[in-house]
């Protein structure tokens, strides 16, 4: 901390109610965060069902189509893939 000049150090001082170059309390690092883990949600199949279950999945509230990525073909006929990955907070 840069140092203040003594009547400004003792006006702040005595607001906050302690010497303020005590280093702050070390809770907030030593808090536990709370771990979050991802999830992944794929969707396999046609384009129309793909397409549908995503506009289904934001209809009910759960995720906006903009957070599925695009749909990829996986190399079989008439299928592609589209993935979500959430984060969830774990316990």
């Amino acid at each position: 901390m840069t140092q203040l000049p003594k009547s400004a150090q003792s006006k702040l001082e005595q607001f906050l109610g302690e010497n303020i170059d005590t280093p702050a309390p070390k809770d907030f690092t030593q808090q536990r965060l709370p771990k979050r883990e991802s999830i992944k949600h794929t969707l396999t199949g046609s384009s129309k069902a793909v397409n549908s279950t995503i506009h289904h999945l934001q209809v009910i509230g759960y995720a906006s189509v903009g957070d599925w990525n695009p749909l990829i073909p996986t190399g079989k006929p008439n299928e592609v893939i589209s993935i979500l990955i959430r984060y969830i907070l774990m316990q």
